[in-house]
């Protein structure tokens, strides 16, 4: 059976838009990044660059790479190196058994530290093999101004971030589908212990009651940090992320900030071409139209936003077609490179079979397969 081949093309798309106008008010924060997840694109900063410690939201990282190690389910015995820890807690005790999902749960909702070392014990086995992980998943990301010292996120030498990089952190962080559905949950009913019983942990962050659309993401607190908050919320498709880094009313600013965001922030419809033609095999017309199912766009504020699309379509498909039959995608992504989203290309009519076992100039279905994939 022959394999059917994707054809790609590319191109990058520059958005020109009116700048938005400047903040109405300054914050009180040291450091502060208003950012849309989707493109990376910055709405406001202060000192965003600026290094200081990030407290518990580092447990942004410590759970996201808890997810990704994958196998949730699996349980975990607690020892006491696992939870030598001070701080907050989740309330693990020696013997304890508990699911690294769990171990998720403690450290975004309650900011369990306990639940942090557990986590690097169960995944790396031990904290230094853990935080290598962590500093390597922050330089994929992108995070050029982070080093992670702790799992938890309590004070330490060469433990910082800075309110861009956490921000690009959480973008990241929410496109995983479980990290977003924890962060955003205000209360969970769970059963760990020794032996196991029933525990309802509460999230810290109080925009999930106060902010429409809040969707997490992190608090945190050490006296040499301040209040440290990763927010983010979402309307109409359009998520925003939040950091302050030292703000001792937190909770306020962001929401400033996020409704700033919405405010400013503009649905912007891509000038791409959104229909093309792919040869059929053994059907009743050569060819076959397919189109996008819907007009490609982006938010944005900026003057200039740079946008990359990759058009993946079926280099040919056998006949019968249906009208709607999925030929090939539309994928954007932001000038960062991270993946925004994609759109499904697809067939405009109905393409019958033919009925003969050979077309007009007397060649075999075959022939006319080894035609379409030589590109004769």
């Amino acid at each position: 059976m022959f394999k059917k081949s994707v054809i790609v093309f590319a191109c990058v798309i520059i958005l020109l838009i009116s700048s938005v106008q400047g903040f109405a008010f300054d914050i009180d924060a040291s450091c502060a990044a208003l950012m849309i997840a989707d493109t990376g694109e910055l709405i406001y900063t202060k000192n965003a660059d600026v290094r200081r410690p990030m407290a518990s939201t580092t447990k942004i990282m410590t759970a996201l790479i808890a997810l990704e190690s994958g196998d949730l389910d699996r349980e975990i015995t607690v020892t006491d190196e696992m939870i030598n820890v001070e701080g907050t807690s989740m309330g693990l005790l020696p013997g304890d058994t508990v699911s690294l999902e769990e171990l998720v749960y403690g450290m975004l909702l309650q900011s369990g530290n306990d639940a942090a070392n557990c986590t690097a014990y169960a995944v790396s086995g031990g904290v230094d093999e853990f935080l290598a992980l962590m500093n390597c998943k922050a330089e994929e990301i992108g995070m050029r101004n982070t080093h992670f010292a702790t799992p938890s996120g309590l004070d330490a030498d060469e433990h910082y971030s800075t309110a861009y990089d956490m921000a690009l952190l959480a973008s990241y962080a929410l496109a995983n589908p479980v990290f977003r559905r924890i962060c955003s949950t205000y209360s969970a009913s769970l059963t760990y212990g020794n032996p196991p019983y029933a525990r309802r942990l509460t999230n810290h962050n109080r925009l999930l009651k106060i902010y429409d659309g809040a969707i997490g993401v992190k608090t945190g607190f050490t006296k040499k940090s301040g209040r440290c908050l990763v927010s983010a919320a979402q309307r109409d498709g359009l998520v925003l992320v939040c950091v302050t880094l030292n703000d001792s009313n937190d909770w306020d600013n962001h929401s400033k900030l996020l409704d700033y965001g919405f405010e400013n922030t503009n649905k912007q419809f891509l000038d791409f071409r959104d229909n093309y033609d792919i040869p059929v095999v053994s059907g009743n017309s050569d060819r076959v139209s397919v189109t996008l199912t819907e007009k490609p766009f982006v938010y944005s504020v900026s003057e200039k936003s740079e946008i990359k699309a990759d058009v993946y379509l079926d280099s040919f498909v056998y006949a019968p077609v249906q009208k709607g039959d999925r030929l090939g995608c539309l994928r954007l992504y932001g000038g960062n490179g991270r993946f925004i989203k994609e759109i499904p290309f697809i067939a405009d009519g109905v393409i019958d079979a033919e009925t003969e076992s050979a077309d007009r100039n007397g060649k075999s279905v075959f022939d006319r397969i080894i035609k379409y994939i030589k590109g004769k």
